[in-house]
């Protein structure tokens, strides 16, 4: 988060200008991670493409073993003018005054967008494009601490790509004199800066942390060598689960010394940067070149106000769009993302279903349209259709984790396919690491597969990547729950197993009383039947069972042994069923035969009568 201004909108925010009288030309360059979308020419369009894609390059090199990628490639939209600017960018700078902004990072759930001038002023006119692409680079790496996120992400916003290298880590002028008139934190202090610490969150403490971060990375950078080795040892003993402070400790060595080269260091006269060759690992010569209609242009640009919250001049663009092009799947799409932002469900469910029918290619389409209709009740079409686009959707994005997690979410919650739904959850948890929604709904998954303790565990790690107040929330509720459902879980493990010993004692006194010939039920005059003992229990099969209303004679068969029960009257028997719901309504006298079944019985003082029988639990 860059702490001057906050240059990156997030969605959630509150949200083109209209259709120009004037045709514009648009085209569009796609190299395998971005897709530039400008009203200049083909070759400024080339170069854009292949600027953003040896940044890309410049972090693969960095830490070679993280996944840098987003679910879908990063749109860039780079404009000639300063009236082509302001017609996209956010609606607070648009008053008299405000800061000239050369470009900005537009961060979302399933989009990222990057609007930018053509030709843009100042010594580093994209610094905030290039700190905030820097964070969304090592947002999967949940290992990485706060500081060297941040510093990174101040060492690389100045940051200058030409024709034939780049110039990295430029000193930062306000760092250095900001630094120079405070007392710089303790290291292990600084190390232990997290989300919650109010040396991110306050200006006057946070300047400092944003700072010195800056100044640690820097410093490491530049006096090291085979430039960043330390660092990269760093990031490698994080990675494989050793604590920020043992890990600092044994990458940068004695960190009292560090604090001093470092107090040193921000003194300097002079600052050291980096020149370097980037090669690029795109081919520029692969990239496809396409000229964009003016609907599918203002198509792009409205969607994009929509993700930017200025909702009135997107739906303004999206107008002329649909006029002049009614099958147009992305502005179906825009449509219906701002009536969802807008809490109108069944209107947001309308367009996406339409862009769905429009281009079955359209992986958004599908994710959305499938979210829509998961609200409320679901009759069994509309359930094949929410699982099929689901489905659709992984196929054509496998990168795009929510369609993952609501994939799991689905079969969980109509408890089908619950190993899949489990396997769904952590693919999920796996494309995005710290998403704790993910988490959570793992661990549902899990205690739907009669697996608490394993739910407990998930939500235990989860704990560990809350960030804000309301994550906090989520996690503690669903913890409890799990921890209650795994105790719940245990008891009546523990009862059971009780429940089978006293079974257990009740044969083994049964079968010593009971003739080894006792296949045929016996029938014996009853009238005077007295109780004798404790109620008894046997497991077994139940082998044959004859009625004559309103008696029932029954037989359970264990092993080799074969046990003889008795009621004259089977309406008072209770009939139960533990693990399944029978279909139906239970017709004891034709449904019980060769099924498994817990029968609880009593015995009679006159040995020579048939135990009568109380109640029959039948097992799946």
């Amino acid at each position: 988060m860059c702490r001057k201004l906050l240059l990156v909108i997030l969605v959630g925010l509150a949200c083109v200008a209209p259709a120009r009288d004037k045709a514009e030309n648009w085209i569009q360059v796609t190299s395998p991670h971005f897709v530039v979308a400008t009203n200049g020419n083909e070759k400024q369009a080339r170069k854009i493409a292949d600027h953003f894609e040896r940044m890309r390059s410049l972090f693969h090199a960095l830490i070679p073993k993280l996944k840098i990628d987003p679910s879908s490639p990063i749109v860039v939209l780079a404009v000639k003018s300063d009236a082509d600017f302001r017609a996209l960018e956010p609606q607070e700078y648009l008053a008299k005054g405000s800061l000239r902004l050369g470009g900005l990072f537009l961060r979302g759930p399933d989009k990222n967008y990057v609007l930018m001038r053509l030709e843009a002023e100042g010594e580093h006119p994209y610094s905030v494009i290039y700190h905030e692409y820097t964070h969304l680079v090592f947002s999967k790496a949940e290992w990485m601490p706060l500081w060297m996120n941040e510093g990174l992400a101040e060492f690389y916003q100045n940051t200058d790509i030409d024709e034939s290298d780049a110039r990295l880590g430029q000193p930062s002028v306000e760092n250095i004199l900001f630094l120079r008139q405070v007392r710089l934190l303790p290291l292990p202090v600084l190390f232990a800066v997290d989300y919650k610490s109010p040396y991110y969150h306050e200006e006057n403490k946070g300047s400092i942390f944003y700072a010195e971060s800056w100044a640690i990375v820097h410093y490491i950078m530049a006096t090291d060598p085979q430039q960043s080795n330390r660092l990269v040892r760093y990031a490698d003993l994080l990675m494989s689960g050793t604590d920020p402070q043992s890990a600092a400790a044994t990458a940068f060595g004695d960190l009292k010394k560090l604090q001093a080269e470092i107090d040193e260091y921000v003194r300097r006269g002079t600052f050291a940067y980096f020149k370097k060759k980037v090669p690029t690992e795109a081919d520029p010569a692969t990239f496809k070149v396409a000229s964009l209609t003016a609907p599918q242009a203002e198509a792009q640009r409205a969607d994009f106000l929509a993700y930017n919250r200025r909702t009135q001049d997107a739906r303004a663009l999206l107008d002329h769009v649909l006029q002049e092009d009614p099958k147009n799947v992305s502005a179906h799409e825009t449509m219906g993302f701002i009536e969802f932002s807008e809490r109108h469900i069944p209107e947001a469910k309308k367009w996406y279903q339409q862009a769905v029918e429009l281009d079955s290619q359209s992986y958004l389409a599908h994710y959305y349209f499938a979210v829509m209709s998961m609200q409320g009740a679901l009759d069994a079409a509309t359930e094949t259709q929410v699982e099929n686009s689901l489905r659709q959707c992984i196929k054509l994005n496998p990168s795009f984790a929510p369609a993952f997690d609501r994939l799991a979410v689905f079969l969980g919650s109509r408890r089908r396919n619950l190993d899949e739904a489990h396997m769904m959850g952590l693919s999920a948890v796996s494309l995005e690491p710290t998403n704790v929604g993910y988490r959570v709904n793992v661990a549902s998954v899990l205690m739907q597969m009669q697996q608490p303790q394993n739910a407990v565990a998930v939500l235990r790690n989860a704990m560990k990547l809350s960030k804000t107040d309301e994550e906090n929330e989520l996690l503690t509720k669903a913890l409890i729950n799990a921890e209650e459902f795994s105790t719940a879980q245990a008891e009546a493990a523990e009862r059971q197993r009780r429940q089978n010993e006293e079974a257990k004692s009740a044969e083994d006194a049964m079968a010593s009383q009971q003739s080894s010939d006792a296949a045929q039920v016996p029938r014996l005059a009853r009238r005077d039947f007295v109780p004798s003992g404790p109620h008894r229990f046997v497991i077994g099969v139940i082998q044959a069972v004859h009625c004559t209303e309103p008696t029932m004679e029954l037989s359970v068969k264990l092993g080799a042994r074969t046990f003889n029960f008795h009621s004259d009257d089977y309406y008072k028997v209770q009939f139960s069923a533990l693990g399944f719901q029978p279909k139906g309504e239970l017709k004891p006298c034709e449904q019980l035969q060769g099924r498994p079944a817990k029968v609880e019985y009593v015995e009679s003082v006159d040995k020579s009568q048939t135990p009568h029988l109380l109640s029959v639990e039948l097992h799946k």
